[in-house]
C-alpha cells in the first residue's frame, strides 16, 4: 500500500515489548525489509524486493520498535531531491525516520523540519543491509523530534555486526542518562572559516543563536580550520569514486531495469546502464570513473588530503570538547539542486562530519528553522555519540524546548 510520499506496510512485525515497544519508525526505500520494495529511489532496482532484513531493521524489530513503512528519497541516497522523510514526520506517520547521511541529508532535512537529525560515529552502526553509494562517508541518519527519541534508537541499532567487515569490534556507547557531558559542556568551538562562507544575514542569524550558548554557560571561542574549503573537494573526488565502484553491480541482470529491444548482452548492459540512472546521479558515476581510470593521481591525492583534514579536525578536539557550525546557505537549496556541483554547494558545511567519520547533530531551538533558517549543528569527536545527545538533551532542557 502507497501514497505519493510513503509506502506503508499494513501488518508490519515486531516485539510488543521491548525498550522501543509502540515506536513508529519509518526507514528510506534504501534500506532492506524483507518483501518490502528496495528500490533506492533509482529505476536501478526496479522491482527489486529485499530478501531480508537488514541489520537496523531487525535489532529495531527486536526491541519492540515498529517499522511502519519506507519514504520516498533521492536516487541512491544522493542529496534530497524527492526526499520524503520531512513530510512523514511532520504528518505524523511516523515518530523516527532512518535517513541515509552520505553528505549531510539527515540534517539537512532536520533543519528544515525543525526537528533534530543525527549523523552517528562512521562504524558504530552496521550498514550490512543498506543500499549505499559512497561506503567509506555513509551512514544511517536518525530523524526525530527529540534527543531522547534518537538516544533510544542510537542504544538499539549501534554496535559490533559480524556481518558488516568495515565495524571496529569495540564496546558500544552508553546511550542512556548516565553519558558524561561534563568535558562537553565547557568548550565549544566556532570554525571561522565555516562562517566566513555565509552572508551578513546568516552571519547574524549565527552569531544570535551562538550567542544563546554563553548565555547557558558555556565557553565559547574561534578555532581556526585554515583547509576547511577543501572538504567538498575531497569528498567529491573520493565519494564519486566509490559510487561509479558501488554502481557496477547494476547490470540489469539479476535485478533491477533491463532494457528492452537489444540484440546481444553487451548491447543489453550497455542500454540497461544508460537507462537506469538519472542525469544527477549518472553525472557522478562519470565523475568517479575519470577519477579511477583517466586520472588515479588525483585520486590518490585526495586520500592523502583526507587524511590530513581527519587529522587537523581531531587536533581541534584538544581545544573544545564540541564544535557548532550552520548546517546550511539559504541561497543554495538542496532539494532543487540540478548539477553535482550544486549538490556539493549545498552541503559544503555539512560535508566535513562525513569525510572525518564524526558524530554530528543538527539541533533546532538555537536558530530559526524551516526554509529561511540555516540551522545549527554539534560536531563531537569519534565515538562520543553518546555524550553529544546528552549534550543536546540538557542545552534543550536548559532552554525550555522539550
Amino acid at each position: 500500500m502507497s501514497n505519493h510520499y510513503f509506502y506503508c506496510d499494513p501488518s508490519p512485525q515486531s516485539r510488543e515489548e521491548g525498550p522501543l515497544a509502540g515506536n513508529l519508525i519509518a526507514v528510506q526505500s534504501n534500506m532492506s525489509v524483507q518483501g518490502w520494495p528496495t528500490t533506492a529511489g533509482s529505476l536501478a532496482l526496479e522491482g527489486y524486493v529485499a530478501l531480508e532484513d537488514a541489520t537496523v531493521v531487525k535489532r529495531l524489530r527486536d526491541r519492540g520498535g515498529v517499522i511502519v513503512g519506507s519514504t520516498y528519497m533521492s536516487e541512491l541516497g544522493f542529496g534530497l531531491s524527492g526526499d520524503t522523510a520531512e513530510t512523514v514526520l511532520k504528518d505524523g506517520k511516523a515518530e523516527v525516520v532512518l535517513v541515509t547521511d552520505t553528505m549531510g541529508e539527515a540534517r539537512m532535512a532536520a533543519a528544515g523540519a525543525g526537528v533534530y537529525g543525527f549523523k552517528p560515529t562512521h562504524g558504530l552502526v552496521s550498514r550490512f543491509g543498506l543500499i549505499g553509494l559512497v561506503p567509506s562517508m555513509e551512514c544511517y541518519g536518525v530523524m526525530a523530534g527529540t534527543p531522547q527519541a534518537i538516544s533510544a534508537v542510537m542504544d538499539g541499532i549501534s554496535g559490533y555486526d559480524e556481518r558488516d567487515f568495515s565495524m571496529p569490534d569495540r564496546e558500544k556507547p552508553d546511550f542512556s542518562e548516565k553519558a558524561d557531558i561534563s568535558r562537553l559542556i565547557r568548550r565549544v568551538g566556532v570554525i571561522p572559516e565555516a562562517t566566513a562562507m555565509l552572508d551578513e544575514s546568516e552571519r547574524k542569524a549565527f552569531r544570535d543563536g551562538i550567542r544563546k550558548f554563553s548565555d547557558l554557560g558555556l565557553a565559547v571561542s574561534d578555532v581556526s580550520f585554515k583547509d576547511f574549503d577543501l572538504f567538498p573537494l575531497v569528498h567529491g573526488v573520493i565519494g564519486s569514486v566509490e559510487a561509479s565502484s558501488s554502481a557496477g553491480k547494476y547490470d540489469g541482470v539479476r535485478y533491477g531495469h533491463r532494457a528492452q529491444g537489444t540484440k546481444n548482452w553487451n548491447e543489453m548492459y550497455l542500454k540497461s546502464r544508460g537507462e537506469s540512472f538519472g542525469l544527477l546521479v549518472k553525472s557522478y558515476l562519470f565523475q568517479g570513473a575519470y577519477f579511477q581510470y583517466e586520472n588515479y593521481e588525483t585520486f590518490e591525492k585526495a586520500c592523502r588530503i583526507r587524511s590530513c583534514l581527519v587529522k587537523d579536525m581531531n587536533d581541534l578536539f584538544s581545544k573544545v570538547g564540541v564544535l557548532v557550525l550552520p548546517s546550511k546557505r539559504l541561497h543554495f537549496d538542496a532539494r532543487k539542486a540540478e548539477t553535482v556541483q550544486d549538490i556539493y554547494g549545498a552541503f559544503a558545511l555539512t560535508l566535513p562530519a562525513n569525510v572525518a567519520g564524526l558524530p554530528a547533530l543538527q539541533m533546532p531551538g538555537f536558530i530559526a528553522e524551516g526554509a529561511g533558517g540555516i540551522g545549527m549543528q554539534l560536531i563531537g569527536p569519534a565515538f562520543s555519540d553518546a555524550e553529544l545527545l546528552a549534550l543536546a538533551n540538557h542545552l534543550s532542557q536548559q532552554k525550555g524546548m522539550n
